[in-house]
């Protein structure tokens, strides 16, 4: 006799207090981080199997850090791909440059403005034309570029404060290539010289012996600075001359009229003026005022060779310069009574 078996049914676990199983992923792999690198690599192994063969080889020796991977094919091809956009880069500027300076419708302060504009747009267009090709994250560098952006900040505070100071010099036009003015150096001397270059970072002003000075643009922002050929190249020149008392005024008036026109450089308009400027001690005092139009060339010289033309029409004419004299007088007493009678003395016995 058999008994019936029922069959019954398992129990079937809540839904909800089901535990998922997790499933089986691929281990990850380290990302390339150069997606130029990649296509380039691609692109070679189809084209030939030996230069496939080597590009496997050279991205076989590889460094891992973290989850990037950086091959010796990678820096190759990092190294190609900055070098090209810096040579592109340079190339428009070259190109850019010569264009500009053609452009006859602008002065030399605007060409030179006009390419330094051009010449920062470029460079900064090549520096995020060679990130997009390199395949880089910013938004994964963005702690370490805001520390290292902040430090760059820092160090460079003063190359970019004179970056700018020479941008404002040459839109405003108060300093700019050609002008002549005057420097200062170390020991307090001041000289005059012309501006030969605005740079990034500073000035080059050459003097006239040929010393070249490199002033920071920022220096001449907050400094004061002597502009000869600011607003015209015309700078008048002083030259002071005195003739003793006694002499004909009108002609040393003369004279020194005749000396300025004689001397080269010395404009004719406006025309040279002689001024009786005082007595002095032992002279009467005048000065000779002309105009030159190439400070550049210098201002002494042409003020000595005006003077040395006043030499030697003074003494073609018999005028007089004259020097400071002096009368000694000495006061009598019984030492110096006897002295000179003893000089006396002995002179007569000799």
């Amino acid at each position: 006799m058999t008994l019936p078996i029922e069959a019954t049914e398992e129990p079937t676990a809540d839904p909800a207090l089901a535990v998922p199983v997790p499933e089986a992923t691929p281990s990850s792999k380290p990302t390339q981080p150069m997606e130029a690198a990649e296509g380039l690599k691609e692109a070679v192994s189809a084209k030939s199997k030996a230069a496939g063969s080597l590009v496997d080889t050279l991205d076989s020796w590889a460094l891992n850090f973290g989850h990037v991977r950086f091959s010796l094919w990678d820096g190759i091809v990092s190294l190609g791909v900055i070098l090209l956009v810096m040579l592109a880069a340079w190339a428009i500027s070259r190109i850019s440059g010569r264009l500009v300076r053609r452009a006859s419708r602008l002065d030399d302060t605007q060409r030179l403005l006009t390419q330094k504009i051009l010449t920062i747009v470029i460079w900064a267009g090549a520096f995020f034309v060679g990130i997009d090709l390199l395949g880089i994250d910013l938004t994964a560098l963005a702690v370490f570029s805001g520390a290292f952006g902040l430090a760059i900040g820092f160090g460079l505070q003063k190359t970019f404060g004179n970056l700018i100071a020479g941008i404002i010099l040459l839109m405003d036009k108060s300093i700019k290539p050609g002008d002549v003015i005057s420097v200062t150096d170390a020991a307090g001397n001041e000289g005059f010289g012309q501006i030969r270059k605005i740079g990034i970072r500073a000035i080059s002003v050459v003097t006239r012996d040929k010393t070249e000075y490199l002033i920071p643009n920022e220096n001449l922002m907050i400094n004061q600075v002597v502009n000869w050929s600011y607003s015209s190249r015309d700078v008048r020149v002083k030259a002071p001359v005195g003739v003793a008392y006694g002499s004909d005024l009108e002609l040393v008036e003369k004279l020194l009229m005749q000396a300025a026109q004689d001397t080269p450089r010395v404009l004719t308009f406006p025309e040279p003026r002689i001024l009786l400027i005082g007595f002095g001690e032992s002279s009467v005092d005048f000065e000779i005022r002309f105009w030159i139009d190439d400070p550049e060339e210098g201002l002494s010289n042409i003020r000595s060779d005006v003077l040395k033309r006043v030499w030697r029409l003074f003494q073609d004419n018999g005028v007089e310069i004259p020097f400071p004299q002096r009368d000694l007088n000495l006061r009598t007493n019984k030492q110096f009574d006897r002295l000179i009678e003893a000089l006396s003395t002995r002179e007569l016995s000799q």
